[in-house]
């Protein structure tokens, strides 16, 4: 901490002209404390499952091409778009880029269309959580060095993304070490009625894809009841769980996300929730998908540790 002393004595320093030898020295210095960019390509992947082309993209770490990495493996994070969204909204639209260049993560982004990463009731052919589960992870392990541990392995989102994110944390957890929900809409599949769900366009998606209330498909994905009925062993292996929501959420998924929260704990699952200020929006995602990438970082290299160790 800087003192009101330490300011008084830091404006007496004089200032002097540095030679062109220590100039070069600073320069230099800067040059190597500062993280190479990170670069991403686009994989127009053909889904068989989907029946379509489901591009995603890759974001690689800065280190990733260096001859003296040419062995090395690298944890994933597979980071999800959310409704109306697009597999390239987090590149377009945050600086995610930049960000990933601090980690040695590759980022994917994959194309979830309106599909709610789900397989669909209504829509045979929207199988959004088969094709994420049995053909982007594996697609994603042949063409990059990966690590194919489950330690090795994140899934985050905003929003429908979020939701799925915890989803596919929940249905799959000898899959991922973490999963983490930025303003999810977690309670999309945990309507009672129709009366529950919003009018319009948003309301005929999550019918479509989940059924009416009731169905097998919308309890299959409903998360309170996955979370609520998890016998504890099953409990016990889930992966960490992140989420959190903006206090100013135009969508008004603060309460849900609280009540996640809330049983959560009461179910003794470890995780991490929080309200933050910020709105249903891009300036709240580029500032939370910051934390998420440490988090990844962190909760990858610690399952993997405990993984090498046994």
């Amino acid at each position: 901490m800087i003192t009101n002393n330490h300011r008084r004595r830091m404006t007496n320093i004089k200032t002097r002209t540095l030679s062109p030898l220590l100039v070069l020295l600073f320069s230099v210095a800067a040059c190597a404390q500062t993280p190479a960019p990170a670069r991403w390509e686009t994989v127009k992947f053909e889904s068989k499952l989907a029946g379509k082309t489901l591009p995603y993209n890759v974001v690689l770490p800065a280190d990733y091409t260096l001859p003296a990495n040419k062995d090395a493996r690298y944890p994933v994070l597979y980071l999800l778009h959310g409704f109306t969204g697009h597999y390239t909204d987090w590149l377009a639209r945050t600086r995610l880029a930049d960000y990933a260049a601090k980690y040695r993560l590759i980022v994917v982004t994959p194309e979830g269309n309106n599909g709610w990463y789900s397989d669909s009731a209504g829509a045979p052919a929207d199988k959004y959580e088969s094709y994420v589960i049995k053909e982007l992870i594996p697609d994603v392990a042949r063409r990059y060095r990966t690590s194919e541990s489950r330690g090795g392995r994140a899934v985050a989102g905003l929003s429908m993304g979020g939701y799925g994110a915890l989803k596919f944390g929940v249905k799959y957890p000898e899959m991922f070490a973490l999963a983490a929900s930025m303003s999810g809409a977690v309670a999309a599949a945990s309507f009672r009625s129709d009366a529950d769900l919003p009018a319009g366009y948003l309301r005929n998606s999550i019918v479509q894809t989940f059924g009416p209330a009731g169905s097998a498909t919308k309890d299959a994905n409903d998360l309170f009841k996955l979370l609520g009925e998890m016998p504890p062993e099953r409990a016990r292996a889930l992966p960490f769980l992140y989420l959190d929501c903006g206090t100013e959420d135009s969508l008004r998924l603060l309460p849900s996300n609280r009540a996640l929260a809330d049983l959560l704990v009461a179910r003794n699952i470890p995780h991490e929730y929080r309200q933050l200020p910020g709105d249903h929006n891009w300036a709240y995602w580029n500032r939370q998908v910051q934390e998420v990438l440490r988090l990844a970082e962190r909760m990858t290299a610690r399952a993997d540790a405990a993984t090498t160790a046994r």
